[in-house]
């Protein structure tokens, strides 16, 4: 099948299960955000899972897949996970995240066995529980005036619009219990009613997703695309937003390529939404990888240049006093560092001795300021012996601010010295 193809003959087909793939992880990202931000994302894995002995309970009952009866076995289901979870661990002492192990677990499979037990009864497939049937879900729809929709499109749809006008009603509530949930109780906001919420979209976001990417990957959809965007944003709001445009663009992307390589749709949306996250571990503006390695990278050559210019002023020091200057660092770092300073015009060779050039010394002298500051600090405060200050010295005289020196001096009495005698330059 060619390009042409998809986008002519079949194109409308593959129009809906994208469609119906990008509504479902759009409401999977609104809840799992919630979930993801609360430290919930094992419950919401529970319960995606947990929702299957509620559906098939449901479908015996004469409910679609989907449908509103189905809807309600599935909220029953995630209802009763939470209590035998805390159940177990408030009678028994279990660890809840074992608890949540344990109960999803054994209703997982205990759905499984319904599902194969009532198999002559029941229109519900063992490979579409585990990865869904996203490819066949344009097949069976529903007319909607002079349009054939498939049902697990509009299924998807109710659900998102439910959840989102849930959280435009309690996004103040929801905000509130997800970053402290103790201060919201003691101001006496209803925390369990919006926990219990939060479980019933999940509940609803699995029974959507079920059709779509199975009860298995849909835990992708809900927990993969907040996460990544956990990395990228610091606003809740845009959390959000950042999580719903990652699982639409994974979904389809997911698709498209499930549709190039003739493989299934649900576990390369999966696979898709997985290497978002990747990038944005690598990406990631200011946790990820990338970023955290130029900052290391940062600090070492700031470091190494700080170092280099202590070193001069100390031996322009010690010449003026008679006594001898520590030698200066002589890694590889160092001497770049060196070498830059004195291309930038920092330092200068006089009579083969580096010294400092005028606009460099204030910099130079804060660094030795802030050591000796430390030195003397801890040689009040930490009882340590004189000739053990100089290490933690070494590292924190690249990290304490103007405000932080002007605090020590106070403590310190003013004192004009460090513990080894030697002078702590005024803050210029």
């Amino acid at each position: 099948m060619t390009s042409a193809d998809f986008l002519s003959e079949v194109g409308p087909m593959h129009g809906w299960a994208m469609a119906t793939a990008a509504v479902v992880s759009a409401a999977a990202a609104m809840v799992g955000t919630l979930l993801v931000v609360r430290r919930m994302s094992l419950l919401g894995d529970a319960i995606s899972h947990a929702v299957l002995p509620g559906i098939v309970v449901a479908v015996l009952a004469g409910g679609r897949p989907g449908g509103p009866l189905v809807i309600v076995g599935a909220v029953v289901a995630a209802l009763v996970t939470v209590w035998l979870t805390q159940v177990l661990r408030d009678g028994v002492g279990v660890a809840e995240d074992a608890g949540a192990g344990v109960v999803f677990t054994t209703l997982f499979a205990l759905g499984v066995v319904l599902v194969t037990a009532a198999a002559s009864r029941i229109d519900l497939d063992p490979g579409c529980i585990l990865y869904g049937i996203l490819e066949l879900v344009p097949f069976d729809t529903i007319s909607v005036g002079r349009w054939n929709v498939p049902r697990a499109f509009l299924t998807g749809l109710a659900v998102l619009v439910l959840i989102g006008l849930g959280l435009l009603v309690t996004w103040r509530l929801q905000v509130f219990v997800a970053f402290d949930a103790d201060a919201a109780r003691a101001a006496g906001m209803p925390v369990a009613a919006a926990t219990l919420s939060l479980l019933a979209a999940t509940a609803m976001t699995a029974v959507a997703g079920f059709e779509a990417v199975g009860a298995i990957l849909v835990v992708a959809m809900l927990v993969v695309p907040a996460a990544a965007a956990e990395l990228l944003g610091r606003r809740l709001s845009r959390v959000m937003a950042m999580a719903v445009a990652l699982g639409v663009v994974g979904s389809v992307l997911g698709y498209l390529a499930a549709w190039k390589w003739n493989t299934n749709a649900a576990g390369m949306i999966a696979v898709v939404l997985g290497v978002e996250y990747a990038m944005a571990v690598i990406f990631a503006p200011e946790e990820g990888l990338l970023a955290r390695g130029i900052g290391q990278i940062w600090l070492r050559w700031r470091v190494a240049c700080e170092d280099q210019l202590a070193a001069v002023w100390r031996r322009e020091e010690a010449a003026g006093t008679g006594l001898a200057a520590a030698a200066a660092p002589h890694g590889f770092i160092d001497r770049l560092a060196r070498a830059w300073l004195a291309m930038a015009g920092r330092l200068r060779r006089v009579d083969g001795e580096w010294t400092l050039d005028p606009r460099a010394r204030p910099a130079a002298e804060m660094i030795v300021r802030s050591h000796r500051l430390w030195e003397a600090w801890l040689g009040r405060h930490a009882e340590l012996p004189v000739d053990h200050l100089h290490p933690p010295a070494e590292w924190m005289e690249h990290h304490l601010g103007a405000d932080v020196r002007r605090q020590i001096e106070a403590d310190l009495g003013w004192q004009a010295s460090d513990p080894h005698g030697s002078e702590i330059p005024p803050e210029r």
